[in-house]
């Protein structure tokens, strides 16, 4: 099957690239042209025309890139036109016409990339991660996870759990032939070592998956205290709508902001207070399971009646801050309660001292984002793989103390399984490969 679609973004552009790919491609440039193929990987300008008629449809660049030396693989060619959307159309309806060609699945030449060897998964991965960068550290983790530094780890790890498992299988196809010592205490050390090293991969406060994802704050607090012009202010722009009267906001209202380069998404919630109202008292719950997941709370207050009993209370344990707004209707001097919460006092309605919130929640911002060069795991996939990885190396230590090493070694093939899921690599072949390589079985 040969598959066809529009490669750069849709809507009107001066130039649109069709990519094709598969065993049609030659007859499918055949065929739009009226010419034989052009050379190899070199821009040739070609009439493309329609196929029954002969009648021109556009003028553009055809680049033929013959397997497997094609991003997919297999054969590919792309058709660089005008961008128009009839000429877009126009060519797509003609492919679409040849015998075996259809429309691409979304992500469909990328899997075949991978399907083919041509990338592994966490490059795959990261293609998708770098299309949808907004910020500039986005774009910058998405670079150094395509450069295979993810990946040589990962596959660094896989392969000495695998020359670990040779030796347990050895171990159970020879169970007349004991094991050296040295090499029984060369098992646990090299396991107990990897399994440090994935410890230390999971410690890594999930910077990878924040700057991927964005960093999350969530404004909660009681109703009418400001939280959507807050969330206004911030964006600058008219995302909620802002009334007097209480619990206007019933669902999670989110934008995504660059706040000095690093992502943010940013969420007004539904005003806590005791309801009746059903409607609002989803939103009150979806309010507090937002506050839950978020990386930082804006705990937005009125000034002129604060009460951090209860959930407010709650609310300020972890990662918050107290955000006291209508400052220009404070009649009187803060309660000495508010002092121990890290806060800022503000006044939306006069733009009063939004500078210095901002300079805090800038402050958190880069605190959370302080990572080195060992950021590895960038998706939920990654970490649930290793979480397992590291679980089954565990068991595997303690039945391998007792020698138990027909269940050791089950243990040992489901953590080298794991690694290699994140990569995309499982195969049991090199396991028997590693034997023969290194145990003379045929003396």
């Amino acid at each position: 099957m040969t598959i066809y679609a529009l490669a750069s973004g849709s809507g009107i552009s001066g130039v649109a690239v069709i990519r094709v790919s598969g065993d049609n491609v030659k007859r499918v440039i055949k065929l739009l042209t009226g010419k034989e193929l052009p050379s190899p990987r070199v821009a040739t300008l070609r009439k493309i025309n329609n196929i029954n008629t002969s009648e021109l449809i556009d003028e553009g660049i055809i680049i033929w890139f013959p397997g497997p030396e094609s991003y997919t693989g297999e054969d590919m060619a792309e058709f660089h036109v005008h961008g128009g959307k009839a000429v877009i159309l126009a060519i797509q309806n003609q492919i679409s016409r040849i015998e075996n060609c259809r429309l691409a699945e979304p992500g469909e030449f990328t899997k075949l990339a991978f399907q083919n060897g041509k990338i592994n998964l966490l490059k795959a991965e990261s293609i998708a991660d770098l299309i949808s960068a907004e910020t500039e550290i986005q774009r910058l983790q998405a670079v150094k996870i395509m450069q295979g530094k993810s990946s040589e780890k990962f596959n660094e790890l896989r392969e000495k759990l695998i020359k670990i498992l040779s030796y347990v299988e050895a171990k159970i196809d020879f169970p007349d032939e004991d094991l050296p010592e040295d090499k029984i205490k060369q098992i646990k050390n090299n396991s107990s070592k990897v399994l440090d090293e994935i410890t230390k991969i999971l410690n890594d406060q999930k910077v990878g998956e924040i700057v991927r994802e964005g960093f999350k704050i969530a404004i909660v607090g009681p109703t009418n205290a400001g939280k959507s012009s807050l969330l206004n202010n911030l964006a600058n722009r008219e995302v909620a709508i802002v009334s007097e009267i209480a619990g206007t906001t019933r669902d999670v209202i989110e934008t995504h902001l660059n706040i000095d380069g690093y992502p943010v998404v940013i969420s007004d919630t539904a005003g806590i207070r005791e309801s009746k109202d059903e409607i609002e008292k989803k939103g009150i719950k979806l309010s507090l399971k937002r506050a839950e997941k978020a990386d930082l709370k804006l705990v937005v207050v009125d000034a002129r009646n604060i009460d951090l009993s209860g959930f407010l209370n709650d609310l300020l344990k972890d990662n918050a801050i107290l955000v006291v707004n209508k400052s220009d209707l404070l009649k009187e001097k803060l309660h000495s309660q508010i002092t121990k919460f890290k806060h800022v006092l503000i006044s939306l309605k006069k733009n009063s001292n939004i500078e210095k919130l901002i300079s805090e929640i800038k402050n958190n911002l880069k605190d959370k984002f302080i990572f080195d060069e060992d950021i590895l795991i960038t998706r939920e996939r990654h970490r649930q793989h290793l979480m397992q990885c590291s679980d089954h190396l565990k068991s595997f230590l303690q039945k391998n103390d007792i020698k138990d090493f027909d269940k050791a070694a089950e243990d040992l093939r489901l953590a080298t399984r794991h690694l290699g899921m994140i990569v995309g690599k499982v195969d049991v072949e090199e396991i028997l490969g590693s034997i023969f390589n290194d145990f003379c079985i045929g003396k």
